[in-house]
């Protein structure tokens, strides 16, 4: 798992393979190769995780690396799918929880005035306008957390209700998801008529939370 989008992939659905089957060893697979990746891509002073290899050293107009919010964002809510399928007497739980609550902090760090995320997340004056993918996994991963008592709600209530309601205000008339940016693997333009079925997904896990 070399780039940041599979650790919503290959670890969920072995983590829910794993309560399925009520064998452990698919979350322990899970587990090591989702430590083996962090390794590489995640950096501990920003709470963030580059997208692949290529991004580790590229930084953006303003001088700050290169962080994509939907990667972050397929990220964040990967490590609570598989939370949401790790015992609560697993041995390396704890290690998940902090890595969620420093994600978590950050990414409330960095929300945009009107609620979203744009799609650089450190450089968002270069890609100014909201990014609905990335904020939608961001409302997800945060609602999940107070539900599951992982943040405080004074903190982060205030960030999911901003967060809902900059999704809701993309959503067009005739119910299409707009601002969600295409298939890339970096920062890149959107507009209002900009969707995926992916951003859809994600809103309508963020609306389950």
């Amino acid at each position: 798992w070399a780039w940041c989008d599979a650790l919503f992939m290959g670890p969920t659905a072995l983590s829910y393979l794993s309560t399925v089957t009520g064998d452990q060893k698919y979350l322990d697979t899970a587990v090591k190769l989702w430590w083996k990746t962090t390794e590489y891509l995640y950096d501990p002073v920003e709470h963030l995780y580059s997208r692949d290899g290529n991004y580790l050293d590229k930084k953006e107009k303003n001088g700050k690396k290169v962080f994509w919010s939907r990667g972050n964002g397929w990220v964040f809510a990967g490590l609570v799918r598989v939370l949401e399928n790790m015992p609560k007497d697993y041995p390396d739980r704890s290690r998940f929880i902090q890595l969620y609550q420093e994600m978590a902090a950050k990414i409330a760090s960095i929300q945009q005035p009107d609620g979203s995320w744009h799609a650089s997340l450190l450089d968002p004056e270069s890609y100014p306008i909201k990014e609905m993918s990335g904020t939608c996994f961001y409302c997800y991963g945060l609602a999940w957390g107070l539900n599951n008592k992982l943040l405080d709600k004074k903190t982060y209530l205030p960030v999911v209700k901003k967060a809902w309601t900059a999704l809701n205000m993309s959503i067009h008339s005739d119910g299409m998801l707009g601002y969600v940016q295409r298939i890339g693997s970096e920062p890149d333009k959107v507009d209002e008529n900009s969707t995926e079925i992916y951003g859809v997904g994600a809103f309508l896990l963020a609306g389950s939370e």
